[in-house]
């Protein structure tokens, strides 16, 4: 399976031939549970104080025998704290009372993570791939570039001359070529993020999913893509499920052609 090389001015300037990957079938329920499990190993590990809101004085006294119990006292028998000549004070240790321990605390041996066999994986890895060749599946995400779509074949591959663009302003000139109305529109779709210590990082806002772009391990086009707003960067070594198929739904992705080189092994 061969596809069109796009150069640095947008035209085609070449053919290459497409590693196996891009002739994966789909497997949509693949890609999703290999997504989940991309997303679980993102999840921290929490827990509590073994001795969390039992560290205190308080013990039941509500047996009528015992000395200084509280029977018939017209206050509940729970556990209260022990003060100074056998009085009683507040109610502590119980999940119902103030200061009191949880009744469920968070468990650090919870298993967070969803792993995935290494060769289903692969697979769903290839299945991926192949999806991005898919114009039906990408409408989905793509509505405002539906006419583009028609007009490309996919998958798109890219020139060196592509990989090489270090410029961000370069890079949006290019990408603007193709897809003008999907970066605009991603740009629109914008929300604050939640938290505080979120919103003093330097972006305070989410973007909608745009184009990715795959490129060999090092290339100057990874860091050029970072701060347009929508479109994600990763070499082909990093490459996940997840960054193809966010939510499970396939996105416009260009790859390199120093980057096909490294799919050869899916």
């Amino acid at each position: 399976m061969k596809a069109k090389v796009y150069g640095i001015d947008g035209q085609p300037v070449g053919e290459v031939e497409l590693p196996l990957a891009f002739t994966e079938p789909v497997r949509p329920d693949l890609i999703m549970r290999a997504v989940l499990s991309d997303q679980s190993r993102d999840y921290q590990p929490k827990g509590s104080y073994r001795r969390a809101g039992l560290e205190t004085s308080a013990k039941y006294r509500g047996r009528k025998e015992a000395w200084g119990s509280i029977k018939n006292m017209g206050i509940s028998r729970l556990p209260r704290e022990v003060l100074a000549k056998g009085k009683f004070g507040r109610v502590r240790r119980i999940p119902s009372s103030v200061k009191g321990r949880r009744a469920h605390p968070p468990k650090v041996e919870k298993t967070l993570i969803e792993n995935m066999n290494a060769k289903e994986y692969s697979k769903a890895l290839s299945s991926a791939i192949a999806a991005t060749c898919n114009t039906a599946l990408l409408l989905k995400r793509h509505k405002a570039v539906a006419a583009e779509l028609a007009k490309l074949q996919l998958p798109i591959i890219i020139d060196e001359k592509v990989e090489s663009i270090a410029k961000t302003r370069e890079l949006l000139a290019f990408l603007n070529k193709f897809f003008a109305a999907d970066i605009e529109d991603a740009k629109s779709k914008k929300k604050l993020k939640t938290g505080v210590r979120r919103k003093r990082k330097t972006q305070r806002r989410s973007y909608r999913k745009s184009i990715l772009v795959v490129a060999g391990e090092g290339a100057a086009v990874l860091k050029a893509a970072r701060n347009i707003a929508g479109v994600d960067s990763v070499s082909a070594k990093l490459l996940k499920v997840r960054n193809i198929c966010p939510g499970g739904i396939p996105r416009i992705t260009l790859f390199s052609k120093n980057s096909l080189k490294e799919l050869l092994v899916f």
